[in-house]
């Protein structure tokens, strides 16, 4: 059996394109895009972690819009894809929420355009996602990825994903996307 995976979309301790470390904002599409995606692949729960009140406000406005408001009445897959998502203050919290739904605490992976020493391949992880009764949480940052310290202190870094050229600089819905296939998404290669 598969173990549960979280998903969190970490806005601080972020990285800005001058190496300074900053709280980012949230967008309209992050929240909407990753939620579908996110919902498409059978995540438990979407967690936007934020630890400004005037952002969670915001976030926590446009969810109960598609939640309760006239939203949900004109776009249920929306409605649905939102259901899933929450907003909570920093990663420990996510991590609480998660270990208290599970009963232990989750595996945590996170992603970035760098290679470190706790690097691990996508076909590893997602062996271990079939192996493990360990729930997982997969987090994302956004700007220009987490703070190196902070990275440092989860169990895996998923390795970058590369496209056949130079550049590397994936938006994050698209990143969310692409691995959550990778690591969830149909054995595609097998059918062929």
């Amino acid at each position: 059996m598969a173990m549960p995976v979280y998903l969190g979309l970490v806005h601080y301790p972020i990285y800005n394109k001058n190496n300074e470390i900053v709280t980012t904002a949230i967008t309209n599409f992050d929240i909407h895009d990753i939620a579908r995606t996110a919902r498409t692949y059978n995540v438990l729960k979407y967690f936007i972690i934020h630890p400004l009140e005037a952002q969670k406000a915001l976030a926590e406005e446009i969810i109960s819009y598609w939640q309760e408001g006239y939203g949900g009445q004109y776009n249920p897959d929306r409605k649905e894809a939102l259901s899933i998502v929450e907003v909570i203050p920093d990663i420990a919290a996510a991590v609480d929420y998660i270990t208290a739904k599970e009963g232990k605490p989750p595996i945590i992976v996170t992603t970035d355009a760098r290679k470190y020493d706790n690097t691990v391949s996508y076909a590893k992880l997602r062996q271990q996602l079939s192996d493990t009764d360990r729930p997982c949480l997969l987090l994302f940052g956004t700007g220009w990825g987490l703070e190196n310290s902070v990275m440092k202190q989860f169990d895996y870094i998923l390795e970058p994903i590369y496209g056949p050229g130079n550049y590397n600089h994936l938006p994050v819905r698209a990143a969310v996307a692409i691995i959550l296939d990778r690591l969830l998404g149909e054995y595609w290669w097998k059918n062929t």
